[in-house]
């Protein structure tokens, strides 16, 4: 019986931190990948409030019969001892998909450990973006001299099996921490590719995967091409390196590739679009009351006259959303694609005390500079341009191609 208090005990400790602690943010992440930059002790907030001996009393009454569950599980389950902090946690997570939010959801203290790691600069694994946010984990994209894309691993391909054992009905976070480990080691994945009928199995040997965000060159014709793969900590910083050197050797135009960008810092969005747009409101957050924040661009851009084309497709979501519906807005750029992901919502990711894992809450949507909402619709490019199968098998880029078409006939 004292076990069972225990776990009331700490499950009521979860529950006040969902309740009460909306205004103490770890951080706010357009993508779904990280937290924000802001530690936790830093952010201003209001006064913890207290709940009355009413609300108290309500909760009771209202968690009843959760305890009576909790009771019935304790006295009467097969197997015993059952785990309290297993059950709290499920508890946790059922609540937050009670709402119907497929980004708003708990992580346990090493899936929070797991998923916090991409932006860091650094990990051990296969080298992909992945999306979690489905019933399976499914393949972004490879990065670029990756053991994932040397396996062939392509966009949209599932993960149905880890080392032979189905993972089907399991969370795609937890599928993530077993296809990561360490260097050196193999891993072996059971693929459902879209155009095939049966699944494939890959063995990939997993290395340490530094990571860039920004990568750059010169191309024929005297065009600049910049590709931002994720927004991190030190994109921003990397983005302007990248825009110097191009500059200076006076390129006629520049394209930004966007594709498979998934997302990642608010605030690095806001500084990336400053170096593309010189002034004015870049974005909205609207807030549940309806209230609105805006952002606007910040001043000093080195890329804010020279023509430009961004390069955008399914796999372009959440902050790189942010950033081509601002450039598309403005007039300041031309896109060229296919629809984006459509990941207009903000997400605050809340550090549960004593490592207890997080939660990640939908707190905001964000909007165009027009007051165009994009959640679950996308941007429409300004050219549509398809990349079928035949283009990838012949390695032809028909959207990149599109892009120095129209910079080159650019006046």
């Amino acid at each position: 019986m004292e076990n069972n208090h225990t776990g009331r005990n700490i499950l009521l400790v979860f529950v006040a931190i969902l309740l009460l602690a909306g205004t103490f943010s770890g951080g706010i992440l357009v993508g779904w990948m990280l937290p924000g930059q802001t530690p936790l002790e830093d952010l201003s907030a209001s006064a913890t409030p207290t709940a009355t001996e009413d609300e108290e009393m309500t909760l009771d009454v209202l968690f009843a019969p959760f305890w009576e569950t909790w009771q019935h599980v304790h006295d009467q389950y097969v197997d015993q001892p059952v785990d309290d902090t297993k059950l709290m946690q499920g508890a946790i997570q059922g609540m937050l998909e009670s709402l119907g939010d497929k980004h708003t959801g708990y992580m346990d203290p090493d899936t929070y450990t797991q998923v916090t790691a991409p932006l860091d600069g650094s990990y051990e694994g296969i080298g992909a973006s992945v999306d979690t946010s489905g019933d399976l984990l499914t393949i972004i994209s490879a990065m670029p001299d990756s053991p994932a894309e040397a396996a062939g691993l392509k966009p949209g391909d599932a993960v149905i099996k880890v080392n032979g054992t189905d993972v089907t009905k399991t969370d795609p976070n937890i599928v993530l921490k077993s296809v990561k480990g360490p260097a050196g080691t193999d891993v072996t994945l059971t693929i459902q590719r879209v155009d095939q009928a049966e699944p494939i199995d890959v063995t990939i040997t997993r290395q340490k995967i530094d990571l860039k965000s920004v990568t750059s060159e010169m191309m024929d014709g005297n065009l600049a091409y910049v590709r931002i793969s994720t927004y991190g900590e030190s994109t921003t910083a990397e983005l302007k390196t990248a825009l110097e050197t191009l500059l200076a050797q006076n390129p006629k135009g520049l394209i930004l590739d966007l594709r498979y960008n998934s997302g990642g810092y608010l605030n690095t969005a806001i500084e990336v679009i400053s170096q593309f747009i010189p002034s004015g409101v870049v974005m909205y957050e609207q807030l549940q009351n309806g209230e609105e924040t805006t952002y606007s661009a910040e001043p000093g851009g080195l890329a804010t006259e020279i023509p430009m084309v961004v390069l955008v497709n399914e796999g372009s979501a959440s902050a790189s959303e942010i950033t081509a519906g601002a450039i598309q807005d403005f007039g300041r750029g031309t896109l060229v694609g296919v629809t984006t992901y459509g990941k207009g919502s903000v997400q605050n990711w809340i550090p549960l005390n004593n490592n207890q894992g997080a939660v990640r809450i939908t707190v905001a949507r964000w909007l165009t500079p027009k007051h165009r909402q994009i959640n679950d619709v996308g941007l429409t490019p300004d050219v549509v341009v398809e990349l079928t199968q035949e283009d990838v098998d012949a390695e032809i880029d028909s959207q990149l191609n599109k892009a120095i078409e129209i910079l080159s006939q650019a006046e």
